[in-house]
């Protein structure tokens, strides 16, 4: 813990309005939407839920890791480079598409079986590791650690999904800087998380409502709010305003580079945006299997 616990607070607060996206599915996207675009090194963040028929068969990636947390139910993951699974609620997997993957994610539905719901992030690779070989890291809920600030029977705990929080540490190690925590409090509750000097950080509010700061306002639901950057802030105060207020604190060391996005793609420059075409469209560089691969959850 800090010495100096000097909290950030919040510059920019941002509805998520839930949408349709395809068929059958439901997103509430705040990072990459039209209100919250350059939160560097984050891209997007999605809060899903799925019906069933519905699902996000084989597509490509290059140039990010996606990162998906099942807050209820479970979904089903294939890639090209043979890794498959199933993340169950609270569990999550972290992709690294580097140079190139494609992978399908096929929600599981059924009798008896929550619709799933979760969150994807997508996290930006600094340049210099963008043409790396891609890699998949599946945690399910029990190998994930929990940090409990006052004990197990106080009021916080928190899922450390990646980085660190109060001498726990997360056994995930993303390129780049990236801590990811899931935090659930009880009302008056009140913690100080460390955040590094000079990393973007955000807080999307799950359930219930939560004050930021010394003596911020209170925000609701389904908001994502962007944290100062001030030098001197140590880390982030928290503070529940409800019973079971849920919601996941996410920092990133930010990357000195420009973003050109094409859908599924993500480079530094329109060249390598077209490079990337062309690699997916002959099949090389990362993209051997594109014209041959298919999963089998995706093609069902």
């Amino acid at each position: 813990m800090a010495l100096n616990m000097t909290s950030r607070n919040v510059v920019k607060k941002v509805l998520a309005v839930e949408t349709p996206e395809g068929a059958g599915a439901r997103v509430r996207r705040s990072i990459g939407s039209a209100t919250l675009r350059n939160l560097t090194p984050f891209l997007l963040l999605d809060h899903f839920h799925v019906s069933e028929g519905a699902g996000f068969p084989d597509h490509p990636h290059r140039g990010q890791a996606t990162v998906t947390y099942m807050l209820e139910g479970s979904s089903r993951h294939e890639d090209s480079a043979g890794h498959s699974g199933t993340i169950q609620t609270g569990g999550v997997q972290w992709m690294c598409a580097g140079k190139g993957i494609i992978h399908a994610e096929m929600p599981v539905h059924g009798k008896n079986v929550p619709e799933p719901r979760g969150l994807q992030l997508w996290v930006d690779l600094p340049k210099n590791v963008k043409m790396t070989e891609p890699t998949y890291q599946e945690l399910d809920p029990e190998a994930i650690p929990v940090a409990y600030p006052e004990g197990k029977d106080g009021n916080i705990s928190i899922k450390v999904i990646s980085g660190k929080s109060h001498g726990v540490e997360s056994p995930v190690r993303p390129l780049g800087g990236c801590w990811y925590f899931h935090v659930m409090m009880n009302n008056g509750a009140t913690m100080f998380q460390d955040i590094p000097a000079g990393w973007t950080a955000f807080v999307y509010i799950l359930k219930g409502a939560l004050s930021v700061g010394e003596s911020g306002p209170v925000n609701d639901a389904f908001h994502t709010l962007v944290l100062s950057n001030e030098n001197g802030e140590t880390g982030v105060r928290l503070t529940a305003a409800t019973n079971d207020t849920s919601f996941v604190l996410v920092a990133g060391e930010p990357l000195d580079q420009t973003v050109f996005q094409y859908g599924p793609f993500v480079m530094t420059n329109q060249e390598e945006i077209q490079r990337t075409l062309m690699d997916y469209r002959t099949g090389r560089n990362g993209f051997e299997k594109a014209h041959t691969w298919k999963s089998k959850i995706g093609n069902m």
